[in-house]
């Protein structure tokens, strides 16, 4: 197995779980809690014990309203009997590694590693969108006083790198021949 292949699944996995809130990349607790193969609840007492080494912009919890739109979002089903009975807290990069200090187990620290690796390719990916759309605001310019042809294909790719493709469906490429033109 190559270096890179071997990275690609826990790549996958926690990106899938890194969601923005506050404006922040974060992971769930009971998330985080799972890949470093922990209790949800061992994970926030390791937190409260050692408090100081969480600043604000490491570890933070949820306010009602932010838990509520959460599980609307993403269908989250109550853990356990009753569902939680505190709110939860969601880990910064930076948390994430410190969580995995605090807990001190092979399991947190070998996959502390893979979620700074996905972090680092998430800033990564979000330079590289910026870089793109930079480039094509600077050619729409150029091209601005020119073909109309040369403005419309500007504005098709702006979508393009604009808006996500949805539930990662392929969109067909080429030409759709129509029945009338089959029967020609």
């Amino acid at each position: 197995m190559s270096a890179k292949s071997k990275y690609l699944i826990p790549e996958k996995r926690i990106l899938k779980i890194i969601m923005v809130i506050r404006g922040e990349n974060v992971i769930l607790d009971s998330d985080l809690a799972k890949l470093y193969d922990v209790e949800t609840k061992r994970l926030n007492e390791q937190v409260r014990r050692n408090i100081e080494k969480f600043p604000d912009d490491f570890v933070f919890q949820l306010t009602k309203e932010e838990f509520e739109s959460l599980k609307s979002q993403i269908a989250t089903s109550s853990s356990g009997w009753g569902g939680r009975r505190k709110l939860p807290f969601v880990f910064t990069e930076h948390g994430a590694l410190q969580a995995a200090n605090v807990l001190n187990s092979s399991q947190a620290n070998k996959m502390s590693v893979f979620i700074v690796r996905t972090f680092v390719r998430l800033r990564e990916m979000a330079l590289t969108n910026e870089k793109l759309s930079r480039k094509v605001s600077q050619l729409e310019t150029r091209v601005s006083d020119h073909d109309e042809i040369l403005i419309e294909l500007v504005r098709e790719i702006r979508k393009l790198i604009d808006t996500p493709n949805p539930k990662g469906k392929r969109c067909s490429i080429g030409f759709i021949e129509s029945d009338k033109l089959k029967k020609k």
